[in-house]
């Protein structure tokens, strides 16, 4: 028995290790080199996908089936083929089966033929990739031999060579760089030029040959593939068990380029659709519009009334046929059995019936009309020559092709800020160190001349960089004189187009490297303290002083610009050749030969070996919203780095000595005299904007960059030449720590220092608490409180801060931290929070260097096009990350906030005090905007003549939801807090009453949560625009989204429905050509919904007089092709090329947008009306040819065939009453149908004597263009028919004209005189709806000259005993939030 339970027990424990097994299989992979498994046989990768790619969805066997499988996905589809088939039943078929099938297949032939040429050409595309060649490692020829990529597999190991594509996901091995680096190209994936920097993996860092694929016997173990471009995790299990972490810097992704080594190996771990690039590739994305989503509830009352029609026809027939009770006519249709039909069942075949004779009423080609419609609208939108970008060379792109429309219809815009309204070229502006401020006044005038200079003064731009400069000793007491009025100048960029273009040609191969950007004029007085500080280190190194004897503020400034130079992701690269890195091992004039001389000589005591050990060092400043993710790694030599820990106190009198001998005398190269530094002729390729701009502002003070290698950074310092810093560790910047940091060994000190460069908002909490007791205390304390006022100041200007800190590390200390750094390490599971707990615990009690302003300047056009769409009733809301007072300003500068309206401001640091200030403010805008006064403007408002109606409000909103003159600021915390689902609702109902929303230090998730919640919750339509990977998930969520193709690469364009360059040609694509996609396609829905009523509408009333027998007097070829043929071609024009209004006027009257948010041209209202003149026409076209020829002998055909003629006419001239613009395309195309209409009668009358049996069509068209009552009848009806709609088109246009109308009509009279347009715009504004200028003066204002100050901010607050206090601040005295 026991045997029993302990065998038991034992099988229950295998079977759990193989559960447990299995589960972690399926988390990871396994990847063996394969060179011993050529044959295919044993592979130990065979299970994973090969190389080759295929984006085809077809193949010649299943194209057909599977074609028709997904044509059926769409019901109208399934509806005519079932409609096509229950023709072919006798008893109910109501046409020749035959012909009933021709229109259902004509329109799944075009689809089909479109989809077969698209996939066509996706093979071709994959062929060519798939057969592109590569060095692949065989182990029958020991030699790397070529192969096409799709013959590559998982596990192979591939040679790379310098300008190559990588044909798969390579982890890197080995590089011919002596640095073991690999420099790529990621522009195929992320759009960014700059380079990024990819090192061997760890255990292959030491090789001293190069690598031999046949002796690699290691194991790779990694993460299942994913398509997160940011993230690679796993590890390598060598022969001797001995395991290294494998981050995404040891892997190149298929697509990228190899731009800096000769040549490189890796062995493939991703291979054909498991790649990286291949996960991220989804394809074209589709959305639904609002107008369609309308048509499809208008086409589905179309159903209903087709099956009411169906069905009053089918009693109708049961009671004719009824009513004669058993004496049956002569002329009844017999059952197939012989026997006479029921009134009943015969009232249900005459139902199935009768749906195959009104089919038309749904519309077979109203689907593939309105995509014609918005390709041809596609393309016209591209050939739009005013929304390209010359200075970019870039135009904008549709990558949604079915959302067109929706571009007419936008309520909410929710932009980013840096990149989007600014053009995301950071210049250095002015910083502060040690609590001295330096204004840099000539940097200043030197950034005034790109603003002023034009294309003659061409010149002068090349000695920008060297104005003259002013002495600036008290600069740091400079008063701030920039006006509000004057934000807008100070902040825009207007350089002329030969400064572009210049610029454009320096920076060819360099991101963020224009004039403007690097060459930095110093402020007199900081570069003088810079050359004294180094020429005193200098002297102290001679003299082996110590560096503590250093003066503190000197001090400062030396660590500050050291700061600036090392904690970046920086590559430098020569101007000769910008893609190959510098090549420099640090040599100097004496006979030093190697760097680990230099170490001996001027090291004593290293904390790692002498060899270069491998590194993992984060080379990548991402952007990404994910916590940590993989931008905090590890040490490039950490293990060595422990165990040296230990030896190194033994040592500590072997150190001291070494430290004499090495200061001892200075070598050649560190002479001490002023030179100027190489680094002047190096470029930085950066990975954004602030990194360059700090780094060309160091170099301003000859503190270069001129090296960087994964384990050490090359800095020339001034008067102390080169000095190489051991470079320990990158904490990576990340969106939640919002800071980033290196550990470095600094080579003066042999100190081991921490330096971070942050967000003022995280970097000043983690400053350690000065000790006022004693002087040093004093003086920290001093700084900080300087430097905070600085920073405010900077942020009132409109600049970007940063702040920058540093912290000296003992061993101790760094031992400890480094042991559970160590940890995080080698984590698989969880790996990105351990790192992410253990950067946190690093940066801690910093200790406050200084901090910089740098300026990002708005776009040119971009307070135009703020206030366009302003006028327009849009809501514009600005989500960004900058601190509070910077995007304040930015916001007075692009004319988001107006100087006249006052500012609710809301800061809280708990959820209680949020959900307070938002009633608080609910209670404020209730108190001023909601009582008397309002509704005293509103009663003077409907007695004006100028507004001889109230606006209507639009059909989201409310009278409680009026936007008032009020602007709403609030910051990242608040706004977590705000959208917390007890407090959305409160916080929607004050910001949807505010006329501008500006939300600050708000995170990616943030911005994406705001856009979900209006979109939802106010049931608006929303657009996010946006420039850089954290602005993604915002454009996803939005109805439409918009990328601009800006300097932080293009995953914002990749994820958009639409790319700008510029964010001021967003005017255009929504005022004009949103309006008019919107107007075309309303309109020609309507149209189509129409004509198709009115044309089997008279089929209906013929029935009354057949005994509702089915029965038709329309020739059936005409009823079928009525659609396809006949009335396809002038409607398509129209929906193309109709213009309601010109682009000029809709551009210089942004109120008339208002029609399309207002959905003025489809209200649900506007079908039932078409419904009811489709059926008055079909009455006139049926009833006067009727009464025409009721005493004549003349056959069905012969009546019948002017009643179809006369409907087409009568629709093409519905047309023309409808079309707003005439050009010859519209003539041709009315006069085509026409044409085709008679040619094809004739040609059908004249060639088939017996097509419809009994009943003959012969030589009937040709017989009524004998008759003059035939020519008679179509010139009476179809006025007749039309007469009401024209009638009431004329009143409308003359009586009640709608603000289009007064649009067309200023084009028509070209109107351009002041006094015209403003009596238009008054007009306009009276149906206009939502204008936010004639809802926000509902609030009793008093005048500019009666109000003490230009504008007014409430700032709501929590004071300690409990109530609310309201305070108003001048603009120009903004508190601190």
């Amino acid at each position: 028995m026991a045997s029993r339970e302990g065998a038991a027990a034992a099988a229950s424990k295998v079977k759990l290790k193989k559960k447990r097994k299995s589960k972690k299989e399926s988390k990871t992979r396994c990847v063996r080199a394969n060179i011993h498994a050529e044959d295919g046989k044993d592979d130990p990768n065979r299970h994973y996908a090969d190389n080759k790619i295929k984006t085809t969805k077809y193949t010649l066997l299943s194209f057909l089936p599977k074609n028709l499988f997904e044509q059926f996905h769409r019901f109208a589809n399934v509806y005519f083929v079932f409609i096509a088939l229950l023709n072919f039943v006798p008893v109910v078929n109501a046409f020749q089966p035959e012909l009933a099938l021709a229109p259902v297949v004509f329109i799944l032939s075009v689809t089909a033929i479109k989809d077969l040429w698209e996939d066509y050409r996706r093979h071709r595309s994959d062929k060519e990739i798939n057969h592109m060649d590569c060095l692949v490692y065989s182990r029958t020829e020991r030699r790397y031999v070529e192969k096409f990529w799709k013959e590559v597999h998982v596990g192979d190991f591939i040679r790379l060579r310098c300008n190559e594509i990588l044909p798969a996901d390579v982890l890197l091995l080995s590089s011919s760089d002596p640095d073991r680096l690999c420099h790529i190209e990621t522009a195929t994936l992320d759009g960014e030029t700059n380079l990024k920097q990819r090192q061997v993996v760890r255990s292959f860092f030491d090789l001293d040959c190069d690598f031999d694929p046949s002796k690699y016997d290691s194991v790779i173990e990694c993460e299942k593939p994913n398509n997160d471009l940011n993230r690679f995790r796993g590890y390598i299990i060598h022969r001797s068990g001995r395991r290294d972490a494998l981050y995404k810097d040891n892997l190149l992704l298929r697509g990228c380029t190899i731009r800096n080594t000769e040549e490189a190996v890796g062995i493939v771990i991703y291979a054909g659709h498991e790649t990286k690039a291949m996960l991220n590739n989804n394809g074209p994305r589709y959305k639904r519009s609002k107008l369609e989503r309308q048509m499809n509830l208008d086409v589905f009352w179309c159903v209903v009334i087709l099956l009411v029609m169906c069905s009053f026809a089918a009693v109708g027939h049961g009671l004719w046929v009824f009513q004669y009770g058993d004496k049956r006519p002569v002329f009844d249709v017999l059952s197939p059995e012989g026997k006479d039909l029921s009134p009943i069942l015969s009232a249900v075949y005459l139902f199935l019936t009768m749906i195959i004779v009104f089919q038309v009423l749904i519309p077979i080609s109203l689907f593939v009309s309105i995509e014609i419609v918005k390709i041809s609208q596609v393309y016209f939108i591209h050939q739009d020559a005013e929304l390209y970008d010359e200075e970019s060379d870039s135009h904008l792109q549709c990558r949604a092709l079915n959302i067109t429309e929706d571009l007419g219809q936008m309520q909410y815009i929710f932009s980013d800020k840096t990149g989007t309204l600014t053009d995301n070229k950071m210049v250095f502006r002015r910083c502060t160190v040690a609590g001295v401020e330096y204004s840099h006044d000539a940097n200043a005038r030197r950034l005034a001349m790109y603003q002023e200079v034009d294309s003659e003064e061409e010149d002068c731009m090349s000695h920008a960089g060297t104005l003259p400069r002013r002495d600036s000793a008290g600069s740091h007491h400079s008063v701030k004189v920039v006006l509000r009025s004057h934000s807008t100048k100070s902040h825009r960029r207007t350089g002329s187009r030969a400064e572009a273009k210049r610029a454009s040609i320096l920076s060819k191969h360099t991101a963020f490297s224009s004039p403007m950007e690097k060459d930095v004029t110093p402020d007199p007085q900081l570069m003088s303290k810079v050359n004294e500080c180094g020429s005193q280190m200098d002297f102290m190194r001679f003299h082996s002083q110590s560096m503590s004897q250093l003066p503190s503020d000197l001090n400062d400034i030396m660590d500050f610009f050291v700061a600036l130079t090392l904690c970046n992701t920086v590559v430098v690269s020569s101007p000769d050749q910008p893609r190959q890195k510098v090549r420099m091992r640090f040599e100097l004039k004496s006979p030093v030969k190697t760097i680990e001389d230099f170490i001996r000589r001027f090291t004593p005591s290293r904390l790692t070996s002498g060899s270069n050990s491998s590194s993992s060092s984060s080379l990548a400043t991402n952007r990404s919203s994910n916590k940590g993710c993989s931008s905090l790694l590890s040490s490039p030599s950490a293990e060595s780095t422990l165990t040296k820990l230990e030896e190194e106190a033994a040592a500590a009198v072997a150190a001291a000595a070494a430290s004499a001998h090495a200061f001892s005398p200075a070598p050649p190269a560190y002479d001490g005299k002023a030179r100027n530094p190489e680094g002047a002729d190096l470029r930085y390729e950066a990975e954004s904007p602030d990194e360059a701009a700090l780094v060309y502002a160091a170099r301003a003070y000859k503190c270069s960059l001129v090296g960087r290698l994964p384990d050490q950074v090359a800095v020339d310092l001034p008067h102390l030449g080169k000095l190489n810093f051991e470079l320990l560790h990158t904490l990576g910047f990340d969106s939640t720590r919002k800071r980033m940091s290196v550990v470095v060994k600094h080579p003066l000190t042999n100190q081991i220092t921490v330096y971070t460069k942050g967000a003022d908002s995280v970097i000043m909490d983690l400053i350690k608490s000065p000790n006022a007791g004693n002087a040093k205390g004093k003086r920290q304390k001093k700084i900080i409180y300087r430097t905070q006022n600085y920073l405010n100041q900077y942020a009132a200007d409109g600049l970007r801060t940063l702040c920058i800190a540093k912290k000296a590390l003992s061993k101790e200390e760094y031992a400890c931290w480094l042991q559970r750094h160590l940890e995080a390490e080698t984590a698989i599971q969880g790996r990105d929070e351990l790192l992410f707990e253990s950067a946190l615990r690093l940066e801690t009690n910093l200790q406050l260097l200084g901090a910089t302003g740098i300026e990002d300047r708005l776009q040119d056009g971009v307070p135009e096009t703020i206030d366009a769409l302003r006028k327009a009733g849009l809501q514009i809301w600005v989500l960004t990350g900058d601190k509070q007072e910077t995007a304040v300003n930015i916001a007075y500068a692009c004319k988001l906030l107006d100087p006249e309206e006052e500012i609710l401001t809301l800061n809280a640091d708990s959820m209680e005090a949020c959900s307070l200030l938002l009633e608080e403010s609910l209670h404020y805008i209730q108190a001023k905007f909601l009582c008397g006064p309002a509704k005293a403007f509103h009663a003077d408002l409907a007695a004006s003549h100028i507004y001889p109606s109230p606006p209507p409000h639009p059909p989201w909103s409310s009278s409680h939801a009026a936007v008032h003159r009020l602007g709403l600021v609030i910051d990242g915390r608040t706004l977590a807090y705000a959208l917390d689902r007890s407090l959305e609702d409160k916080f929607l109902a004050v910001a949807r009453s505010c006329r501008s929303v500006l939300c600050c230090r708000s995170t990616p998730l943030q911005k994406s949560m705001v856009v979900k919640l209006v979109r939802n919750k106010l049931k608006v339509m929303t657009l996010a625009i946006g420039d850089g990977a954290n602005d993604v998930s915002m454009i996803q969520v939005a109805d439409v989204g918009v990328g601009i193709s800006g300097q932080e690469g293009m995953q914002a364009v990749m994820a958009s429905d639409f790319a700008l360059p510029r964010f001021r040609y967003l005017q255009k694509l929504l005022l004009v050509h949103g309006h008019w996609c919107y107007s075309r396609l309303a309109n020609m829905i309507l149209y189509f919904l129409y004509k198709n009523a009115m044309f089997v509408a008279l089929i209906f009333w013929y029935q009354f007089y057949c005994g509702f027998s089915g029965s038709a007097m329309i020739d059936q070829w005409y009823l079928i092709f009525f659609n396809l043929m006949f009335s396809a071609f002038p409607q398509l024009v129209t929906g193309t090329l109709d213009k309601a209004v010109s682009a000029e006027t809709l551009q210089r009257l942004p109120q008339l947008y208002v029609n399309g948010q207002n959905s003025e041209e489809y209200k649900p209202y506007m079908f039932w009306m078409n419904m009811i003149d489709a059926f008055y026409q079909s009455l006139v076209c049926f009833f006067i040819p009727y009464f025409a020829y009721s005493d004549s002998d003349v056959d069905l055909f012969t009546w019948g065939t002017p009643v179809t003629t006369i409907a087409v006419f009568t629709i093409l001239l519905h047309l023309g009453v409808e079309t707003k613009t005439w050009t010859w395309v519209n003539w041709v195309s009315i006069c085509f149908s026409v044409a085709l209409f008679f040619t094809v009668a004739l040609c059908y009358n004249a060639s088939c004597p017996t097509c419809y049996s009994p009943s003959n069509p012969y030589w009937t068209m040709q017989r009524l263009l004998q008759d003059p009552a035939f020519y008679l009848l179509c010139l009476i009806t179809p006025v007749a028919a039309l007469l009401p709609r024209y009638f009431y088109r004329a009143c409308q246009g003359t009586i009640f004209p709608s603000p289009v109308q007064v649009g067309r009509q200023l084009d028509r009279l070209n109107a351009k005189d002041p006094l015209g347009n403003i009596l238009s715009l008054s007009r306009i504004r009276a149906g206009a709806g939502p204008d936010p200028e004639a809802k926000s003066s509902a609030a009793p204002f008093p005048k500019e000259s009666e109000r003490p100050d230009a504008s007014l901010s409430v700032r709501i607050h929590l004071p300690p005993d409990g109530g609310v206090h309201y305070t108003k601040n001048s603009q120009d005295g903004l508190d601190v939030g």
